[in-house]
């Protein structure tokens, strides 16, 4: 079979896509939505111990559950979903153990869900009594589809069930605060974006006439993407259409609930916030049914990128996955937005090299904001590492080498050794096959520059002082396997050395480039001496010596420059 004919049948190819069709979008055409930008944080309520937490293979386990719950209160969630008490006894004695024992600090409310069934309403307020403040969720499905397929029911039908059931969540819950407990009444039409929205509006206007909302005590209305079927934008118009056409909108919070079936679900809870939602429910790293929920982590860190307060706690952003992954058996992707492992990393080339400039310029003082190339967040925000954003493999180059040797050893190299070091490195990763951890860059740095595999060694030497400006030098060498006897007078010990070895080597020899600092502080303080020497071929040489005695890191520095001459 030819190769024209291989092409032509894979372009022959096609996706069944004629049995689908496209959402009709909302006519909308004074939206408004598109010119408002977020700058407040929503109210957040964490979901996953009950969306998250049915969604998993293996659910979690009291214990679990327990962990989770302390690191949802430790980010700072003020409203959390602890369970579906009327589906399962483990959720059920959950919610009373974390009220019988006062786990609920007192600027906490617990939300607990539930169907639209007296029996199963009766057995959450059970279990919820004696808390001090409950968001009580109530739904049931408003979908054209569901009502169709799954209820066999008409809309009149429908909103009767729901009505019905406020009335019935409004007897047993009137019972709650009589004793004490705070409740307020949450309903979520559920499948809403396949909702008509007349109808999304009609049910939840009837719910309001049941609850009697007011000003002071608000129903929140939460209108879930139960299934995410349009671009973010259309999901936008769907909430700015219903707050336009609901009545008695001020007595209302209008909630989002969004799943992430195409992709977009975090862009449809922003979008939904410039809409005029005010508050957004989800999971931390998105986790729940099929591709899961908002992700609340990411969201609030994009807010907190813009200059907002997200309002949570994320600045252990290590911990938060290590609890995140224990608890739901889930790993957290390399590449997860601003917590996996790679997301501050670069190994290319040119952004290595844009990242370390735009660090020098960050660290410099010059501008109050943060802006580094590459990097739209501080890593130290979240707990991460400057020196976790450069990591070398064989696509890096000469600027993330130099951040590696600055951030992790206090080098820094003067540019001409610095074009020498990279290939070598380059030619090391392309050895290897992968990545060179920063121990491993250090390593051939020092089997390249500083104990450099060559004939001579000094072994020890002498300085001497003659006269205010002349300074001699004795030194013992290991030439080979002989040991050699150099002695030479400068206007300094360098000087001196060299001279030395100039005239018992009989080779010139010239420094042309000369560096020393402190690699550390204190009782640990070493010096480095970077130089290069150069012959009568013009050749130049690098060598390294490090010490915590200056003038023997310079003659170790420069006896490593020999050897690289020699071996070279």
């Amino acid at each position: 079979m030819s190769a024209d004919h291989d092409s032509l049948l894979a372009s022959e190819k096609t996706m069944p896509f004629q049995k689908y069709k496209a959402f009709k979008p909302v006519l909308l055409p004074d939206r408004t939505w598109p010119d408002n930008t977020i700058n407040k944080a929503p109210r957040w309520c964490s979901v996953d111990l009950r969306d998250g937490n049915q969604a998993l293979v293996d659910p979690m386990t009291p214990d679990e559950k327990q962990k989770m719950y302390a690191l949802l209160l430790d980010i700072g969630f003020k409203e959390i979903e602890v369970g579906f008490p009327a589906a399962s006894q483990p959720d059920f004695d959950f919610v009373r153990r974390i009220i019988d024992d006062d786990m609920i600090p007192a600027d906490v409310t617990i939300q607990v869900l539930c169907q639209a069934r007296e029996d199963l309403i009766q057995r959450t307020c059970d279990a919820v009594a004696g808390a001090r403040s409950v968001i009580f969720h109530l739904y049931n499905s408003t979908s054209t589809l569901q009502r169709k397929v799954v209820f066999k029911k008409t809309r009149e039908e429908i909103i009767e069930l729901a009505t019905e059931a406020t009335q019935v969540v409004k007897r047993f819950t009137d019972e709650l605060e009589q004793s004490g407990t705070q409740v307020t009444l949450e309903y979520s039409p559920e499948s809403y974006t396949a909702t008509e929205m007349e109808f999304a509006v009609n049910i939840c206007s009837a719910v309001m006439d049941v609850w009697k909302p007011s000003i002071e005590k608000k129903i929140i209305l939460n209108l879930p993407a139960t299934v995410e079927m349009a671009t973010p934008n259309i999901y936008a118009d769907q909430v700015e259409w219903f707050i336009r056409h609901l009545p008695n909108r001020e007595t209302a919070v209008i909630s989002l609930h969004t799943h992430n079936d195409r992709g977009t679900g975090i862009a449809a809870s922003e979008f939904g916030l410039m809409a005029g939602a005010e508050r957004i429910e989800g999971t931390l790293f998105g986790n729940g049914e099929r591709t899961g929920n908002c992700d609340v982590i990411t969201m609030a860190m994009n807010i907190f990128s813009q200059g907002v307060d997200p309002k949570l706690y994320l600045t252990d952003m290590p911990n938060i996955v290590a609890v995140s992954e224990e608890c739901t058996k889930i790993p957290i992707h390399v590449r997860q937005p601003y917590a996996g492992e790679l997301v501050f990393t670069a190994f290319s080339g040119s952004h290595q090299d844009a990242i370390r400039k735009g660090m020098a310029f960050a660290e410099s003082g010059s501008d109050d904001n943060w802006e580094v190339p590459y990097l739209p967040i501080d890593p130290a925000d979240v707990g991460g590492s400057y020196r976790e954003t450069v990591r070398v493999n064989s696509q890096s180059g000469k600027g993330g080498i130099a951040f590696i040797l600055e951030n992790y050893f206090g080098v820094s190299l003067p540019k001409a050794l610095l074009l020498e070091f990279s290939p070598i490195v380059q030619a090391s990763t392309e050895k290897k096959g992968g990545e060179l951890q920063p121990n491993d860059i250090w390593q051939v740095f020092t089997s390249e520059f500083i104990d450099v595999n060559g004939p001579f060694k000094l072994i020890d030497y002498e300085i001497r002082s003659e006269g205010s400006s002349v300074q001699r030098c004795e030194a013992n060498i290991l030439a080979g396997d002989n040991e050699i006897n150099i002695k030479g007078e400068g206007s300094g010990p360098i000087d001196a050395f060299v001279n030395g070895l100039v005239h018992t080597l009989n080779e010139p020899l010239n420094v042309i480039d000369y560096q020393e600092y402190a690699l550390k502080e204190g009782k640990e303080a070493q010096a480095i001496c970077i130089l290069a020497i150069s012959d009568e071929k013009h050749g130049s040489y690098y060598g390294v010596g490090i010490s915590q005695n200056t003038i023997t890191a310079a003659y170790n520095s420069i006896i490593a420059a020999i050897n690289r001459k020699w071996m070279l």
